[in-house]
């Protein structure tokens, strides 16, 4: 039976038929819904960790028990689980164990791009990159295998365009789900120096039989064609390659990491021209021309952003090479938009309308301090109206961050804050807390309880009291965490009371010490989180003014000189009411004094 599926959902589903038990992840475009899909197969456990590096490690000890693993993170959350990971590529595996790595060319919502085909050569260990949904999903099973006969865990790269792109996928049944039985064995899993001598002799072996498997590894194939012209490519880049240059032969890399020079060689003595069209870093064309081959490369082609047929075509017909006559210069102008149509104004991201982290930031501006940012939808507090974010670097930086502007410049301290959401604080910004305190920091530490990782779409973390298959779980308890660590000043305030949060905020950055306010409201799209009767404006008070244009909020606007707020998007979360000294905003059905 076949089925549309995301590559996204046609990882779950191989994971599924592939005997896979146990998966862990944490959530991160584009690779979230992997686990929200393999969640809702039976007879399988899956969970949210912290973070990637407690996902990792707890697939590492599924695969040592004997289970069938599938741990899944975004490009960046690699960098989280690199620690464990160098380190399992010495130990190997018992059951296999599928790392997936979910790229973002163009960052599309990431704060870098980065290429993690260079953690697999780092680690010595497989690289397999699908093109499509169908070969998502069964690069889990052969993944699996791969893992499982040369001992050694194996990432599976995948892109934004694959992991969100649907096509159609052969579903089969599962097959049993199989624990191999668990072995005491020291020397290989626990890696004191001794060990890991042992243990690097026998990476350098794995590595020797992998390069010789690559050779024959069904998804390293020729298809040959017109040979002026041979291209080598691998993921999403093959799809485009066969529709902007579909008379050229071409050797398509399933398997990139090792990369069967034999084959290559073969290839490139079957073509008059050599090309690679491979996205972002020159992984392929560096290590090709390693083996003495003539290629272009990134010579013609960007080493940043995401590729598309248009943007290939383009620059590959300048170049001369024999790009498809649907996607000549002159052909593709005539598909483009007249040229007297009026082009849609563009459209920033902004928080929603009722979201609870606009009053914070709102009230950061006023008092004009220094607030180093975390990654969340809190991040948008950088943009326009509210321009009131100052750096974001990565997960739970903003809180060492703070104290290292706090210690490089003391004047800073008492006009620096941290903010942070409550499931980036629970991945990374504890440790960053108590840096804070047990250096002697003055830093003030804002974390944004909305009750969910609302960024990726709303999943569950160890505050929120529920787990990914929606089972009750504890609540970590923000505030007495913070006093844990050592924190003594710890606040709890309503988002949505300016006041109150502007008096709050105010007397803990004065205070010379570090201190911890809570700031909780649930998430405006939340289900619990209901809306209130929407607001609307008395014209006769307006003075067009643009106070209340400061919030950012989208629900309101200026129309024919007054403010004006559309109901359909307002929530009636009353800031802009108390922002308004003019009492031109009012919930519906009330009258300002």
């Amino acid at each position: 039976m076949k089925e549309l599926l995301s590559g996204n959902a046609a990882i779950a589903r191989g994971a599924y038929e592939a005997g896979v038990t146990v998966a862990a992840g944490y959530p991160g475009t584009p690779s979230t819904e992997i686990l929200e899909n393999f969640a809702r197969y039976p007879g399988i456990y899956a969970q949210w960790s912290p973070n990637e590096k407690v996902a990792l490690e707890v697939g590492a000890g599924a695969s040592i028990a004997g289970a069938r693993v599938l741990v899944t993170m975004k490009h960046v959350g690699v960098n989280v689980a690199a620690d464990p990971l160098f380190t399992l590529a010495y130990t190997g595996v018992n059951g296999g164990l599928l790392l997936v790595s979910a790229d973002d060319p163009g960052m599309h919502s990431s704060q870098n791009e980065q290429d993690n085909r260079y953690f697999a050569f780092m680690n010595k260990i497989p690289c397999l990159e699908p093109a499509d949904s169908q070969e998502a999903k069964d690069m889990v099973a052969l993944g699996l295998e791969i893992s499982e006969k040369f001992d050694t865990p194996v990432m599976l790269r995948v892109t934004t365009r694959v992991s969100h792109s649907q096509s159609f996928v052969e579903q089969n049944q599962p097959q049993p789900a199989n624990l191999r039985p668990y072995v005491k064995d020291p020397q290989k899993y626990v890696m004191v120096p001794a060990h890991g001598r042992t243990r690097r002799v026998f990476l350098e072996e794995r590595t020797a039989r992998l390069k010789e498997y690559s050779e024959s590894c069904p998804y390293n194939s020729i298809e040959w064609a017109d040979r002026s012209v041979g291209v080598i490519t691998s993921g999403i880049s093959y799809q485009y390659a066969k529709e902007i240059l579909p008379q050229a032969s071409i050797l398509k890399l399933g398997l990139t990491n090792p990369m069967p020079q034999k084959l290559i060689k073969e290839f490139a003595a079957g073509v008059e021209r050599l090309l690679i069209i491979e996205e972002l870093e020159p992984f392929l064309e560096s290590q090709i021309r390693a083996l003495g081959l003539e290629v272009t490369g990134k010579d013609l082609l960007p080493s940043y952003g995401e590729f598309n047929p248009l943007l290939l075509a383009g620059i590959l017909a300048q170049a001369g090479f024999p790009v498809a006559p649907a996607y000549l210069p002159r052909n593709v102008a005539e598909k483009e938009i007249a040229a007297d149509e009026i082009p849609l104004p563009g459209r920033p991201p902004v928080m929603c309308a009722g979201c609870p982290h606009r009053s914070v930031f709102y009230v950061l501006k006023k008092q004009k301090l220094i607030v180093t940012g975390d990654i969340g939808c809190y991040t948008l507090g950088s943009l326009s109206p509210l321009g009131a974010m100052d750096t974001c670097i990565c997960m739970g930086a903003s809180i060492g961050t703070a104290l290292g502007m706090e210690k490089a410049n003391p004047e800073l301290s008492g006009r620096t804050v941290a903010v942070i959401g409550d499931s980036t604080f629970l991945h990374s910004g504890i440790t960053g807390l108590l840096d804070v305190v047990y250096n002697g920091g003055n830093t003030t530490v804002l974390i944004l309880d909305n009750r969910t990782t609302a960024m990726t779409g709303h999943q569950h973390n160890p505050a929120t009291g529920s787990t990914l298959a929606g089972q009750p779980a504890p609540e970590v308890d923000l505030e007495a965490l913070a006093r844990a660590v050592g924190v003594k000043r710890v606040r709890t305030v309503n988002p949505m009371d300016l006041s109150a949060l502007h008096k709050v905020v105010k007397e803990e950055v004065a205070a010379p010490e570090p201190s911890v306010i809570v700031v909780r409201r649930p998430c405006a799209l939340l289900k619990t989180a209901l809306p209130a009767e929407p607001v609307e404006v008395d014209t006769e008070n307006c003075i067009n003014c643009g106070i209340c244009l400061n919030l950012g909020c989208p629900a309101i606007s200026r129309k024919e000189e007054k403010a004006f707020v559309t109901a359909i998007q307002c929530n009636g979360c009353g800031l802009c009411v108390q922002v308004c000294n003019k009492g031109a905003l009012q919930k519906r059905g009330e009258k300002n004094a």
